[in-house]
């Protein structure tokens, strides 16, 4: 969202980030020396000093993607997921509530503060379901998806009691460069380059949708500066693919950019237990918010996997030191 914000427009940038396991400087070196941007190593739980950062910076609009998002570390220990998603969101609206009183009136008008969320929040879909829409009844089954869910009630609670112009954005599963290799994409990617065992949860026949980010960063941008207060916009690319053939699917590109001499990469998928009370499906119907925003995914999952897999091939440096110091590729979230 950094990259995309000092690349493509003419916005300024706070980037609010505590710098937990799953951060790293890296993704926004390239930006960094840019005088549109400043970081701020804030954890948002902290209204004392989130009140400091909205005095002296002065934004015209909150973009709220601040969360533990990982279904598995929310299993082993949701408490941290309840901290910074549930409370961390409480703090982050009351500090941009008393900052958006002291604005003039057209400020006010003009202000967003715009919360980004999941698919997950609406539970869980049977194959013949209809998709997600902006109108589905939430049905969170993870603790992972009723903290977000929680925060989500809060954001509009604020519009509705406190007139605080927010909105809210549900999005389908993100992959992508940079992303933390505790995620089944980079997971997978990284375990078959290694030559280890790739795991499949169950028999590999739940359906997640799939977003490339870059086109999920310019989905935000758009509702950022388009967003109408107390809507909802479901953002998603009609990418839905089982776990199994999204698993299928990197072992065939790394199988033609990186053939491995012991054979095709197939040949490492292994069945494991499934997580703990496991979604079936996720799909979203993005159709009310490609014609509001006026915005349309770029990417098919193809493509996106190809470019995402080549960048993993090109960048071994970064997630071999995670695998090293931080994250070894170990199994989460087997407590039940």
């Amino acid at each position: 969202m950094v990259r995309h914000l000092i690349r493509h427009t003419t916005h300024s940038v706070l980037n609010v980030d505590c710098m937990t396991y799953a951060a790293s400087e890296e993704t926004v070196a390239e930006v960094a020396s840019d005088p549109r941007y400043r970081h701020a190593p804030v954890n948002i739980v902290n209204g004392v000093e989130l009140q400091t950062l909205f005095e002296s910076f002065r934004p015209d609009a909150v973009m709220h993607l601040a969360a533990e998002s990982h279904v598995d570390r929310s299993i082993d220990g949701p408490g941290v997921f309840v901290e910074t998603n549930v409370t961390g969101t409480y703090a982050l609206l009351e500090a941009a509530r008393r900052y958006w009183q002291t604005l003039s009136p057209e400020a006010q008008r003009a202000f967003r503060f715009h919360h980004i969320s999941t698919d997950e929040v609406f539970g869980h879909l049977e194959l013949d379901d209809p998709p997600f829409t902006e109108t589905t009844p939430y049905d969170p089954r993870s603790p992972y998806s009723a903290s977000k869910a929680a925060s989500d009630h809060l954001v509009r609670a604020w519009y509705h009691t406190y007139g605080l112009p927010t909105f809210v954005t549900n999005t389908t599963n993100n992959y992508g460069v940079w992303h933390f290799p505790e995620k089944l994409i980079p997971l997978v990617t990284i375990n078959a380059l290694e030559g280890k065992e790739l795991p499949v949860y169950g028999k590999g026949e739940n359906i997640r949708d799939w977003l490339f980010v870059e086109d999920h960063a310019e989905a935000l941008v758009r509702a950022v500066e388009r967003g109408v207060p107390g809507e909802t916009y479901a953002i998603g690319a009609r990418q839905p693919r089982t776990n199994l053939d999204v698993v299928k699917t990197i072992c065939s590109v790394l199988d033609e950019l990186s053939p491995d001499p012991a054979g095709p990469r197939e040949r490492l998928i292994r069945f494991v237990t499934d997580r703990p009370g496991h979604d079936f499906r996720y799909e979203i119907d993005p159709s009310h918010a490609e014609q509001a925003l006026d915005w349309k995914a770029k990417h098919d999952f193809e493509t996106g996997i190809r470019r995402t897999v080549q960048w993993y091939l090109d960048n071994r440096g970064w997630w071999e030191g995670i695998r090293a110091r931080r994250y070894t590729g170990q199994r989460l979230g087997t407590k039940a």
